[in-house]
């Protein structure tokens, strides 16, 4: 099994080194970084399972919360705060970034480990799960893998989705969709449809094809769709 990659980024090297040394004891690989530019340095390079962000960083550097949402929203990797912050208002701001874990400066070894393993395991089970998205076949719902997607129709109040030949439904609008669907696979074509990019057969400035079902293209789309799918 590979061993699993740590990001500590912490701005005192004291507790960087005790807590790097709790975690290498216990067969973690750690990559340090003292503040944010560090460690997106650290990410574009290694391949890291978790990291782990204090929040106070120093004066003039940006904090680890900032960086707590950048992990979820650009990276998607699990992360936890390890700090001495214990007020309110910084973990309300800290728990918005949705971390897997808030651990409190002085702490206990076996806490850090503790959220460390499952933190790990609970992103790892997430990740074999496929992403879903909940619709109606006929009277029943169903649990539709968003891989599986060709296109969705907006019809009124709700919004049609194909997929392998088949169509279900859901009440939801194109804006909430787009919200749950990954930008890397799913591009808006219209007012009312948005595509499967890994699905899109061929294409023009008028419309374009999936599994042979022409899907219009607005003018508000075409430089986006051009740009993405040159």
């Amino acid at each position: 099994m590979r061993t699993k990659i740590i990001l500590l980024v912490e701005d005192d090297f004291l507790n960087r080194r005790l807590s790097k040394k709790t975690l290498l004891e216990n067969g973690y690989h750690i990559m340090e970084a003292k503040n944010t530019r560090e460690a997106f340095e650290i990410l574009k390079n290694e391949k890291v399972d978790l990291a782990i962000l204090d929040i106070n960083l120093g004066e003039d550097e940006q904090d680890g919360i900032s960086l707590g949402q950048a992990l979820q929203t650009k990276y998607t990797l699990p992360f936890l705060y390890l700090t001495a912050y214990d007020n309110n208002e910084i973990a309300k701001r800290a728990v918005a970034t949705n971390p897997h874990s808030y651990i409190t400066k002085p702490f206990k070894n076996i806490d850090l480990l503790t959220a460390v393993a499952l933190a790990i395991r609970q992103y790892a089970n997430r990740q074999e799960r496929k992403p879903s998205v909940l619709v109606k076949a006929n009277e029943y719902s169903v649990e539709l893998p968003i891989e599986e997607i060709d296109f969705i129709e907006s019809d009124g109040n709700y919004l049609l989705f194909y997929a392998s030949g088949s169509v279900y439904k859901s009440r939801s609008t194109i804006k909430q969709i787009l919200e749950l669907l990954p930008e890397t696979t799913f591009i808006q074509t219209h007012r009312a449809f948005v595509v499967n990019k890994t699905k899109i057969d061929k294409f023009n400035i008028k419309s374009l094809v999936v599994k042979n079902e022409v899907i219009p293209v607005s003018r508000n789309y075409v430089d986006d769709i051009s740009r993405i799918l040159k």
